[in-house]
């Protein structure tokens, strides 16, 4: 089996996996990092999202050895108990969770997708092309449409996000 050398949350790994080894299956059974979720396994709930090299990914449609040397971070490399990153706080503060399941990767997806806002990349949402977008809440709905919640937690994920935004 191929060695794969993979950043995550700032440590250096070498894994031995199997080419065919998904980054989820490769952060969740070789890494013991549990946080990111197999929701549907297809790249349709969201819940396994990740950030590659500041871009949000979802982990069950990418293979781990397409990411050597990219800087993979997950909910585990956010923020800690006692010290949680700004978005991590704010979804606690706004109650943008329910059952928790699909909160690693909706907090993960919404870091990424404020990151692009503020590189000013447009999304479906974006009237204006030409101007820098906004957090408003159509376009935060916009950006975060693949991540599902099955317990409804929408208000509050976007409550969540407009604070972080700010």
């Amino acid at each position: 089996m191929p060695k794969v050398s993979l950043r995550v949350n700032g440590e250096v790994h070498a894994l031995e996996l199997d080419t065919r080894t998904t980054l989820l299956d490769a952060l969740r059974e070789h890494l013991r990092l549990t946080g990111s979720k197999k929701g549907c396994d297809h790249g349709q709930c969201g819940a396994c999202t990740v950030i590659v090299d500041g871009r949000r990914v979802y982990s069950c449609l990418t293979l781990a050895v397409m990411h050597e040397g990219d800087e993979v971070t997950t909910i585990e490399g956010l923020g800690r108990p006692g010290d949680l990153h700004p978005m991590q706080a704010a979804f606690v503060k706004h109650d943008g969770y329910q059952c928790g399941y699909c909160t690693p990767g909706q907090i993960c997806a919404s870091v990424a997708a404020l990151e692009e806002i503020k590189a000013g990349v447009p999304s479906h949402a974006t009237a204006d092309l030409t101007a820098t977008p906004q957090a408003t809440p159509e376009e935060i709905r916009e950006r975060m449409s693949g991540n599902i919640c099955r317990c409804g937690a929408y208000r509050g994920i976007v409550a969540a996000i407009e604070q972080a935004a700010q």
